[in-house]
């Protein structure tokens, strides 16, 4: 597919949690957090995904570095407005396919995926405009690491999963046909001991380089409309020069290259 140059915006923040230390290109557009009043954690969220999804609308062909999962409902809703329908392409050591009802831990990052698909209504305002992406528009690559209800959601679901393999992936993909793909990489599907500091490791997995390579059949295969690395370090290794050179292949996978800024140390 024809490649156009990638708009980056950085969006700097874990749930809603500033991230100090995140790495930011030079050349990013970094989305500002808006002032955030106390209250629950999903109304906080709300506010950040609205400037996210303000900020995406913005540029041609985003190229988002975040902290988490679930801002990818922000950045979805944007190629909404300019795509009527969307395909999801998404790579990621879990699921991220709980929900409130089946979660054992409440944990909103591993629920990332299901709310892209319409599974937590009422858990976040309407505001953003986000239109489910239907299950069988949704490829999802690897999640070896998946809880028990996870599990049983996604078998009863039609979401097709594959390994993390590029012919998997262009395979995968060729039977989406022509619609625009949103790409979307949590680092955690690489082999964990290729990540130190990551945020969730999920133990032996793909390499760094079949990541690559996964990226680079997507970019070759798919029109894609946007794309997502999920960079989820601990925040004390969100800026460390290894997590940098991650990112930096990651992104050079989909054509992209930059230069880093210095990281603001707290």
């Amino acid at each position: 597919m024809a490649d156009d140059a990638w708009d980056l915006i950085t969006t700097p923040w874990h749930l809603d949690e500033h991230l100090p230390n995140f790495p930011i290109p030079a050349t990013a557009t970094q989305v500002v957090p808006p002032a955030l009043p106390s209250g629950p954690v999903p109304a906080r969220m709300s506010l950040l995904h609205r400037a996210t999804t303000d900020a995406v609308s913005q540029v041609a062909k985003p190229l988002v570095l975040s902290g988490d999962c679930p801002t990818s409902r922000a950045v979805v809703a944007a190629l909404q407005r300019r795509h009527e329908d969307l395909a999801v392409l998404w790579l990621d050591a879990h699921g991220d396919f709980n929900t409130p009802a089946i979660s054992t831990s409440g944990y909103l990052g591993g629920m990332a995926l299901a709310m892209l698909t319409g599974r937590t209504p009422g858990l976040f305002d309407d505001t953003l405009g986000l239109r489910p992406i239907p299950d069988t528009r949704v490829v999802l690559a690897d999640s070896r690491d998946v809880d028990p209800a996870e599990h049983d959601a996604l078998a009863a679901s039609h979401v097709r999963r594959v390994p993390a393999d590029p012919a998997a992936i262009t395979a995968a993909l060729d039977q989406l046909g022509s619609v625009p793909v949103y790409l979307h990489l949590d680092i955690d599907v690489i082999d964990s001991a290729q990540l130190p500091g990551a945020r969730f490791p999920s133990g032996p997995g793909p390499s760094l380089a079949q990541i690559e390579e996964c990226l680079a059949a997507a970019r070759a295969t798919a029109d894609l409309a946007g794309a997502y690395l999920a960079c989820a370090w601990l925040p004390e290794h969100a800026g460390d020069e290894t997590s940098r050179q991650t990112v930096s292949r990651l992104t050079a996978a989909l054509g992209a290259d930059f230069a880093w800024r210095e990281p603001v140390r707290s």
